[in-house]
C-alpha cells in the first residue's frame, strides 16, 4: 500500500476497525473510505455492489462482523451465522468484481476445534468438532477463510486472513449481556465498586485458560501482513501466553480496586477449556506484541470510564 491508495475499512467504528483506522492514520494514509452501518448495510448485496462500483477501493480491511460473548453467541445463533456470512460474501465478492488489489479478512480463534492440541496451530483447522456455544459464528469465520482461499485459487485474488486471539482495548463492547469476558468483568467490577457490593459473580468455574491481545497490537500485525505477506495460509495473531479466567478476574479486581469477594457460578458454561495460539508464523515476520496485559487493562478501563461519561 502507498499512502495515497484508496483504502476501505469495513467496520471502522468497531474495536478492530477503529484500531486499524488509528494505525493507518499514524502511518500517513489519508485516502480512507469509511461508512457506518447506518450509511451502508453490508448485509445488503445491492447496496454493497453499488458502494464498490462507486468507490472502487484499492485495498480492503474486512473488520466488520456481528460479534459477542458466550451468551450472545449461544442465544442469537441464527443471526450470528446469517449476518456474518452475508457481510463476508458481499464484501469479498465485490472486492473481486471491482479489482481490489488486496483484501485482509479478520477471523477469530474460535474457528479451531474445541479439543485441538495446544497451542493452536493454523494446521488444526477443520480437524475436529467446534465448541458448541459459538459454533455458528465459528462456521461463518471458517467460511470467510475458505472464501478468501477459493478466490485466490480460482481468480488469483491476493486475499489473506488473520485469526486474532481474544481482543480487548479501545472501543470495546461493554454490554452486560453481549460482551466478551474481559470487558464484561471490567464493567462488573466497576459497578460493584460504585454500588458498594460485597461480591461479584463470574460465570463458570474460573478454570478455562484464555489469551488476550490489546487491539492496537492486532492492528500493528495486520498492517505488517497487508504490506508484506502474500501467502494463502492464514495467520494466528496473539501473545502466545494465557491465564485462567480466575487470574484474569483477580487482575481486573486489583486494577479497579474492588475489595469484595469473587463468586464463581459453575452452573454457567465454561466454553472451550483452553485457547492458546501458536504465533510462531506471525512472529517470524518480525511482529511482537508491545502492550502487556496489566497495562492494556488499565488503558481499557480508562476508555470504559470515558464511554460511561459520554453515555
Amino acid at each position: 500500500m502507498e499512502v495515497g491508495d484508496k483504502i476501505y475499512i469495513a467496520g471502522h467504528r468497531g474495536m478492530v476497525g477503529s484500531a486499524m483506522h488509528r494505525k493507518l492514520i499514524k502511518e500517513g494514509f489519508t485516502n480512507l473510505v469509511l461508512r457506518s452501518s447506518s450509511d451502508l448495510d453490508l448485509r445488503n448485496q445491492a447496496a454493497v455492489a453499488h458502494f464498490f462500483e462507486t468507490e472502487k477501493p484499492d485495498y480492503v480491511f474486512l473488520a466488520a462482523a456481528k460479534v459477542g460473548g458466550i451468551h450472545a453467541n449461544n442465544t442469537y445463533r441464527a443471526q450470528f451465522l446469517y449476518e456474518n456470512l452475508m457481510i463476508q460474501n458481499n464484501v469479498i465478492h465485490q472486492s473481486y468484481l471491482q479489482g481490489v488489489k488486496k483484501l485482509l479478512f479478520f477471523g477469530s480463534s474460535c474457528i479451531y476445534p474445541k479439543f485441538a492440541p495446544q497451542p493452536l496451530k493454523e494446521e488444526s483447522l477443520l480437524t475436529g468438532l467446534l465448541e458448541e456455544t459459538n459454533e455458528p459464528y465459528a462456521i461463518a469465520k471458517i467460511s470467510g477463510i475458505k472464501m478468501c482461499e477459493a478466490y485466490r485459487d480460482q481468480y488469483n485474488c491476493n486475499y489473506v486472513s488473520v485469526m486474532p486471539t481474544n481482543l480487548y482495548g479501545y472501543a470495546d463492547n461493554y454490554h452486560p449481556e453481549h460482551s466478551h469476558v474481559l470487558p464484561a468483568l471490567i464493567r462488573k467490577f466497576h459497578e460493584a465498586k460504585i454500588s458498594g457490593a460485597k461480591q461479584v459473580e463470574i460465570w463458570g468455574s474460573g478454570m478455562p485458560l484464555r489469551e488476550f491481545l490489546f487491539v492496537d497490537d492486532l492492528a500493528e500485525a495486520a498492517f505488517l501482513v497487508m504490506q508484506n505477506y502474500q501467502e494463502k495460509q492464514f495467520l494466528n495473531i496473539g501473545t502466545g501466553e494465557d491465564l485462567t479466567i480466575k487470574d484474569l478476574a483477580k487482575t481486573i479486581q486489583k486494577i479497579i480496586d474492588f475489595k469484595g469477594d469473587l463468586i464463581f457460578n459453575t452452573e454457567k458454561p465454561d466454553g472451550t477449556p483452553r485457547k492458546l495460539m501458536d504465533v510462531s508464523k506471525i512472529k517470524s515476520l518480525g511482529w511482537v506484541p508491545k502492550i502487556g496485559l496489566e497495562e492494556g487493562i488499565k488503558l481499557a478501563y480508562t476508555d470504559f470510564l470515558k464511554i460511561l461519561a459520554t453515555n
